[in-house]
């Protein structure tokens, strides 16, 4: 844009919906918008599936042609990029970015470090104790989205809590761009975290290299055990492929914003936040939820005037026009009400009194609270995560944590005392569902080898009987 041109408003209609119609076409848009969902259609799926097949097939080579076939494979054809380049890529950040990325890491692993669980021992009963121990995963695989543009920002936001986590390797994909190169900030981010190796490629492909290794590449890959990290609808429809050879975070979707503003908002901010997630992509939804018929049609205007100087206005033009919408509430108990059975991913509130409408919202993956608190704060350096559930999955997910990248075992202690205590609870449950093996199992405990064979077999467990 040359400097100094002047910058007309561009035309911007958000499609409105009244809250208050029980109009059953009105009802019917509002319960689409809840259930919206995070899969992808049936026929990614497919794709996606099929590549998945090929890789656990042919291995490198399919990645290869995969990465030919859609993109995202660097230009010299190698797939891995080692830890000396990306500690290389580090050293040449400039110093500005590198603080940036210094800062953003430290306020990540600030907040990360209050989430790993603790181990805990219960004593059931005398006798019966239970220890219940969390223990960081082996192996993670942590998706980046690349290609078009470079998000340095998740891969801080999914290799920080693995690390505070305590996994022992941490391995990062992400595509490289159209010109066969990966981003260098990302890599400098990458080596800044000392990640364990960068694998290029993109996708289904990606997803697949983390879920069945590549045994073949040089060095070999081997399969991680969970898969986490934002991507397309590509890379959401192969973690659910993998789903149950891997584990995975969650399906996420296009990523979504919200605003809940009353009278009291400034327009200006409230069109920036609301521009600011739909600028990920043409199908990111962007909703504004207010009280206030005026207030909408000022942010409206804002809208329009802020568009022609974004970057991005083409994409955030289609994602507006598609996926745009201003709901307006007869009252704020209206208002909450539709937020939460949207369950959006990011929500900010912008009203009179916000810490007490936060407080009333069940449903959201990320809240932001008064106009001191942009969206785009959460999504690079306040330390909140912004690996957040998207599609409604708000309801039961949680955004990305330490505890994402650890599980919890559980250690029974039981002595004889313990174990008299629960002997005919077992017995009589065991009989029951007709499992005598499981009866045999605590009886023999009590008796010596020659007195402990089963009775009669099946009629003694019959009968209800000890041994």
């Amino acid at each position: 844009m040359t400097v100094g041109a002047v910058v007309e408003p561009v035309a911007v209609r958000l499609r409105r919906l009244d809250l208050a119609s029980s109009e059953p076409a009105d009802v019917l848009e509002r319960s689409v918008l809840y259930r919206r969902g995070a899969v992808p259609d049936e026929a990614v799926r497919r794709g996606a599936r099929a590549i998945l097949d090929d890789i656990r097939t042919r291995g490198v080579a399919a990645v290869v042609d995969a990465g030919t076939r859609y993109g995202g494979a660097l230009a010299d054809g190698r797939l891995r990029v080692e830890r000396s380049e990306l500690r290389a890529a580090r050293d040449r950040l400039d110093p500005a970015t590198r603080r940036a990325l210094d800062q953003a890491i430290e306020n990540v692993t600030t907040f990360a470090a209050t989430q790993r669980p603790a181990n805990s021992t219960t004593r059931v009963l005398p006798g019966i104790e239970i220890e219940r121990r969390w223990l960081p995963l082996d192996r993670v695989g942590c998706y980046v989205p690349g290609g078009l543009a470079p998000y340095p920002s998740s891969l801080v936001m999914t290799v920080v809590p693995a690390r505070v986590a305590g996994v022992r390797e941490i391995l990062i994909a992400s595509p490289a761009d159209t010109s066969g190169a990966v981003d260098p900030v990302l890599l400098g981010a990458a080596g800044l975290l000392e990640v364990d190796g960068l694998l290029v490629a993109g996708g289904a492909q990606a997803i697949g290299a983390f879920a069945f290794g590549l045994p073949d590449a040089t060095p070999p890959i081997e399969p991680v055990d969970r898969i986490v990290g934002p991507g397309n609808a590509w890379v959401a429809a192969a973690k659910l492929e993998v789903a149950g050879i891997v584990g995975i975070d969650l399906p996420a979707g296009p990523s979504e914003g919200m605003v809940l503003a009353d009278e009291t908002a400034d327009p200006v901010l409230v069109a920036a936040d609301l521009v600011t997630q739909a600028e990920h992509g043409p199908d990111s939804p962007a909703i504004l939820v207010t009280t206030s018929p005026a207030l909408a049609d000022s942010v409206e205007r804002e809208i329009a005037a802020l568009l022609p100087r974004l970057e991005r206005r083409a994409i955030l033009a289609r994602a507006l026009a598609v996926h745009g919408r201003i709901a307006i509430a007869p009252d704020l108990d209206a208002a909450i009400t539709f937020v939460d059975a949207y369950a959006p991913e990011h929500l900010s509130i912008d009203v009179r009194d916000p810490d007490a409408a936060a407080a009333r919202i069940r449903h959201a993956g990320s809240i932001f609270i008064g106009p001191w608190a942009p969206e785009s704060a959460g999504d690079y350096a306040t330390g909140a995560n912004h690996v957040l559930p998207t599609g409604g999955l708000a309801r039961s997910a949680d955004p990305l944590s330490v505890e994402a990248f650890g599980r919890h075992t559980q250690i029974q202690r039981v002595d004889e005392h313990g174990l008299a205590a629960i002997r005919e609870t077992v017995g009589r449950l065991a009989t029951a569902e007709g499992l005598t093996a499981h009866r045999y199992a605590v009886e023999a405990r009590f008796r010596g080898p020659a007195d402990a064979e089963p009775e009669g077999g099946r009629h003694g467990a019959d009968r209800g009987d000890a041994w």
